[in-house]
């Protein structure tokens, strides 16, 4: 697995295309820009670090889109420090267009986090995001996660050891608490900033919501009055609508877009999916398609593609049928014909 390169200014050339194109349809990005330890981030909209799904291709498309900021999927600081297979496939490709990145490192044991964020620094991130909101019983409740919200000193011990040992930005996303009865997240918040961490990206939910009920945005807004580094607010942005509403309710210094950039990548580029002409769907699922080949070679790409299509091609109102049919081509020229065809081109 070779190392990738250091961090580019590619966000220029990535702006000013975004800007053409939606001057051409008369609308803007929130181009405003903030910055956390050396990286300047010179738009308010972040792709949220999705596991299984923020592939490098994934990243790609969305950086292609106005994303001005990425995160791997998260990993396992056992895999990490076990060389294991799932860490080698997560970190197989990191193209030169997505940094800034942040590489997301998940456990319970402060040993075991500091380890393997040491040992990622050799693949050249950005910046290490420390995991401190994964809401998934296999990992919430072994203590990662957001387990590490119940105990507080463990993600002190962390941010410290960890800015006093690498030079790039430490960096966390949390959830509200681990429960309503655990709400603890401006101790939490404030412990990060004490301790070094150079930003916060916020889920407005606790860890017992899952991605059930809304988000409290007002939660990230207390945050952000808080604490003076930057606050990513993330959670309910499925719309231009909400990126809006976001800015203006929170204050905050970012959006984190998770769950509806599967269905609509150009959320990033403000735009709605039904304002997305199917020319341009097609278009997009050529692109990542063919980074997804270039990265896992045909078979698996088509097989880990599946979600995606099934995601991008809802508009369409596919039913079972007519998926089955898709997931049973075996190459990528068949595939893309039979999309062709459903996308009326």
């Amino acid at each position: 697995m070779a190392a990738v390169g250091p961090a580019r200014n590619t966000w220029q050339p990535l702006q000013q295309t975004c800007t053409r194109s939606l001057q051409r349809m008369g609308k803007k990005l929130p181009f405003s820009s903030f910055q956390f330890g050396n990286i300047e981030v010179n738009s308010v909209l972040v792709a949220a670090p999705m596991d299984g799904i923020s592939d490098s291709a994934f990243r790609c498309i969305l950086r292609r889109q106005g994303a001005a900021l990425c995160y791997t999927e998260f990993i396992n600081a056992q895999d990490v420090l076990n060389h294991s297979i799932l860490f080698r496939r997560k970190l197989a490709a990191v193209r030169e267009e997505e940094h800034p990145i942040g590489f997301q490192v998940y456990d319970a044991d402060p040993n075991a986090v500091v380890a393997a964020a040491q040992k990622l620094t050799r693949f050249k991130p950005d910046f290490i995001d420390i995991n401190i909101g994964c809401s998934v019983a296999r990992v919430a409740n072994r203590g990662a996660g957001a387990g590490l919200l119940l105990e507080p000193e463990k993600i002190a011990e962390i941010f410290d050891r960890l800015t006093n040992t690498l030079s790039i930005p430490i960096t966390a996303k949390i959830r509200l608490g681990w429960d309503e009865s655990h709400s603890n997240y401006l101790e939490i918040s404030h412990l990060i900033e004490t301790h070094g961490g150079a930003m916060i990206a916020v889920h407005g939910r606790t860890r017992q919501q899952g991605f059930q009920g809304k988000a409290n945005w007002d939660a990230i807004r207390e945050i952000k009055k808080e604490i003076s580094i930057p606050v990513i607010g993330n959670g309910d942005v499925k719309r231009v609508d909400d990126i809006h509403a976001m800015l203006a309710e929170t204050r905050c210094d970012g959006i984190m877009i998770g769950r509806a950039a599967i269905a609509n990548p150009w959320l990033f580029s403000m735009r709605d999916r039904h304002e997305i002409a199917n020319a341009e769907v097609y278009a997009l699922i050529q692109e990542q398609l063919a980074m997804m080949i270039a990265d896992y070679e045909e078979e698996p790409a088509l097989l880990l593609f599946r979600k995606f299509i099934n995601h991008y091609l809802t508009p369409l109102h596919l039913d079972r049928s007519q998926k089955t049919a898709l997931f049973d081509h075996r190459t990528a020229k068949s595939l893309l014909r039979a999309i062709e065809e459903l996308l009326d081109l």
